[in-house]
């Protein structure tokens, strides 16, 4: 039996987790690392609502593995196979969802970086194999010592190769060369957010993983398509563990409250809104929004379920910015809608996606790049955030089919703009403060429409409210607040991430 201060069902749960690991070669009891016994697939699952405590017993399990001397593999960089290694790594579906885990403690990357790895070039390779404690200081040419003792500071307390090579002041492009798909399959996998996940990408992690332990939230928004079910929904009942008890209420977290209270069937969308209006009078955490606050819209969206009203927030946020027709302004928000280039370009395809412009990707316009059709792009919640890439804007408005494209280069990634999101994209991802258009919902509720057995309505405010970290904003009015301060970009030039400067210098790749 663990003896870390776990709730019961967080100690059984580790317990039957611990249970599949031993079966896998791996005693965290006695830490005690064997080959594996079996090449056969093993899949469980830890589900519960939030604030159940997911989070801390995947912390705890990531401890006790690498305390029994397992491995963690990134997605930036992998030392020398040795065939006694047995590796860990831990994923979300998005770069923000990786960045939450990241905040944590939690060595966490996306699911992207794992199916596909980093070509370095082999001078850079002997900085990171020395990173990782597998060979000796190397001498680099145009690299001074306290370069290199900059590089190593930093590993020390960030685990990442690419960072500590920014810290020595190199960029991506120095050092990797490409990328691959990955050709041998890993070990032990993490996956948080499993919720979102589609039956192609558990496939995906099958292949790679011979043991896999899944994070998930049942009552969050199924993925699209998928008939309302998830992943984990199709395993037997003895591979899922089921967290019932809520740790963070112990705080007395009234967003917490608020989205638990969602679970009884009796509850009509007027009786939540009359407990939202309470708890805003008792709690500060909680706001009765008259109108969106457009200062926030440009770091943390305004969330809404109808794409129309999407479309119409987004065109009064850049109205109240004065935001020309033709151009976008710095520190306008984006989010990656997918990549359009051919098969040709497969090479580019993939360093765009690792580089987190993968589709759902939060990003914020930094300004035109040196050529026609690129931007200068920092990433949200990406480890390595800022790149220049070849890009095609498209900008909706109200009552037209057809996108206004302010400019656009002949392939790249592709964005829509990112003011306001749908509750589905906003899934994975948490903002200090968040809004959720109350209206939408209301809308919702009258439609009278379900998805796995529950109302709809229910099931996308228990995922809007989950999406706030410390303060929720129920906005009941369709009015745009006036900006207090032009939009800006200077708090994502101290970000201590990004290797890539904002100057003209910045390579367009």
């Amino acid at each position: 039996m663990t003896t870390l201060a776990l709730s019961d069902d967080q100690a059984s749960a580790y317990d039957s987790v611990a249970d599949m690991l031993r079966g896998a070669g791996i005693d965290l009891d006695d830490a005690l690392l064997m080959p594996p016994k079996s090449t056969a697939s093993s899949v469980m699952a830890v589900t519960g609502k939030a604030g159940s405590g997911k989070t801390m017993l995947l912390s705890e399990l990531y401890k006790a593995l690498e305390g029994a001397g397992v491995e963690v593999v990134s997605g930036d960089y992998e030392s020398r196979k040795r065939r006694d290694k047995r590796t860990l790594a831990i994923l979300a579906p998005t770069n923000k969802a990786a960045s939450v885990l990241r905040f944590r403690g939690v060595p966490a990357t996306t699911i992207h970086r794992i199916l596909y790895t980093p070509v370095y070039d082999p001078e850079y390779e002997r900085i990171a194999e020395w990173l990782a404690g597998n060979g000796e200081r190397p001498e680099i040419e145009g690299l001074t010592e306290e370069a290199l003792d900059r590089a190593f500071a930093f590993y020390q307390n960030n685990k990442s190769i690419p960072g500590a090579l920014a810290a020595a002041g190199l960029r991506g492009s120095d050092f990797i060369t490409g990328w691959k798909r990955r050709e041998e399959p890993l070990d032990i996998g993490f996956v948080d957010e499993a919720s979102m996940l589609d039956d192609r990408q558990f496939e995906d992690l099958k292949e790679i993983f011979p043991t896999l332990l899944l994070f998930g939230d049942p009552a969050q928004l199924a993925p699209v398509n998928q008939s309302g079910a998830m992943v984990f929904d199709s395993l037997p009942s003895p591979r899922v563990l089921h967290l019932g008890r809520i740790h963070r209420q112990a705080a007395d977290n009234p967003i917490l409250d608020l989205a638990h209270a969602l679970a009884d069937p009796q509850l009509e969308f007027h009786h939540f809104e009359r407990m939202v209006e309470e708890a805003a009078a008792r709690d500060d955490r909680v706001v009765w929004g008259q109108r969106v606050e457009v200062d926030l819209m440009a770091r943390s969206p305004a969330l809404v379920w109808r794409n129309a009203t999407r479309i119409r927030l987004i065109q009064a946020f850049r109205t109240v910015y004065d935001a020309p027709e033709d151009r976008l302004l710095e520190g306008e928000p984006l989010i990656c809608d997918g990549l359009e280039l051919p098969l040709k370009h497969r090479k580019k395809r993939l360093d765009l996606e690792a580089r987190g412009l993968i589709k759902g990707a939060q990003v914020v316009f930094l300004g035109e790049g040196r050529k026609p059709g690129f931007s200068r792009l920092h990433v949200m919640g990406a480890e390595d955030p800022q790149v220049s890439a070849a890009s095609i804007v498209k900008i909706e408005k109200p009552d037209e089919e057809e996108p206004f494209i302010p400019f656009a280069a002949r392939m790249g990634a592709t964005f829509l703009h990112g003011a306001a999101v749908t509750i589905h994209k906003a899934q994975g991802s948490q903002w200090k403060t968040v809004q959720v258009f109350a209206p939408d919902l209301f809308v919702a509720a009258r439609m009278g429409r379900s998805e796995a057995g529950q109302p709809l309505w229910k099931r996308l405010a228990y995922v809007a409210i989950t999406r706030a970290q410390e303060r929720l904003i129920w906005v009941v009015n369709n009015r745009l607040a006036k900006p207090s301060h032009p939009l800006t970009i200077d708090d994502l030039r101290s970000t201590p991430a990004a290797p890539l400067t904002l100057s003209e210098e910045t390579p367009d790749a």
